[in-house]
């Protein structure tokens, strides 16, 4: 396994313990016997990772852990040989993760597809949205596709809106929002705007439609930095955070239904066959039901 740090000074035996699922004496004995390295070094359980490492595991540590696959409904909104697009529903986490074994869009796909193994515990995941973030995704199924597809995010060479509804009326039509996001200190489940142990975070949006009557603003976001819960930060940061959202918003207008926040279209390049590819889905229900309650 392959893993780049974005957080710092945290014990690698118990950043580890957390990414892996496996107990620190576990990972402790890993790390005497060579098995971890950090940025192509050995080194001890005390050390602190940092915001770049790049941590390389052998093969046999996370053995034990086996991802199952499971009969899941999803929906598959495009597939060829090397890549599909999913439109995720609102709800469902991603990958596995301590906590979340079951249930998880990568469960669902590897009963369906055989998806590239760069990272065996997110075979074919390139990117991620948040759990309660709904819409389209990009997956790989070999290995060639995930190199090319994570190469081409990186380079900004795909393009992901987004649209979500805030909380407060935004007087200007257009704006960007650039702002470093690092990990809270105080929470580590959560990012915040920082300066300390943060990446550059850059996010641009566009007023679509006012709701004076509600005091609610919906916008389209274009993501130029793919930052963890970056457009929930960034909108919370300036003061019009997501709707419904139960981490970065007003707590008081939270339900069950999670944040108003949908992955609406993705375009970008095929890295295979070099054809333009272009899909566009329409928010799930609850989102486009409320919009419709909410107009004048």
């Amino acid at each position: 396994m392959e893993k780049v740090v974005e957080e710092a000074n945290v014990r690698i035996d118990q950043y580890l313990a957390k990414e892996l699922d496996m107990s620190r004496s576990k990972i402790a004995t890993a790390i005497k016997e060579g098995k971890v390295k950090v940025n192509d070094k050995e080194i001890k359980s005390s050390y602190l990772v940092q915001v770049g490492d790049k941590i390389t595991t052998c093969e046999d540590l996370n053995q034990e852990m086996t991802i199952e696959k499971e009969n899941i409904p999803i929906d598959v909104v495009y597939e060829d040989d090397d890549l599909l697009i999913i439109n995720k529903k609102s709800g469902m986490v991603v990958h596995p993760a301590p906590g979340n074994y079951h249930g998880t869009l990568v469960n669902a796909l590897l009963y369906r597809f055989s998806l590239s193994n760069k990272d065996p515990l997110r075979p074919g995941i390139v990117h991620r949205l948040d759990k309660d973030t709904s819409g389209v995704m990009l997956v790989a199924k070999n290995d060639k596709a995930h190199e090319l597809l994570a190469n081409m995010i990186k380079n900004k060479e795909v393009e992901r809106l987004y649209l979500a509804l805030v909380d407060g009326i935004i007087p200007h039509s257009t704006g960007t929002i650039d702002a470093p996001i690092g990990r809270d200190p105080n929470n580590r489940e959560k990012m915040k705007v920082t300066d300390e142990n943060s990446k550059k975070a850059i996010t641009h949006f566009r007023v679509l439609k006012r709701y004076p009557n509600v005091n609610k603003t919906l916008i389209e976001c274009k993501l130029e930095t793919g930052r963890t819960h970056q457009i929930r930060v960034h909108l919370s940061y300036i003061g019009y955070p997501v709707y419904n959202d139960p981490m970065y918003g007003n707590k008081k207008n939270t339900s069950e239904f999670g944040q108003f926040l949908h992955s609406k279209s993705i375009r970008f390049c095929h890295p295979i066959t070099k054809k333009e590819i272009f899909y566009e889905v329409d928010p799930p229900k609850e989102f486009m039901d409320y919009l419709k309650e909410i107009e004048e």
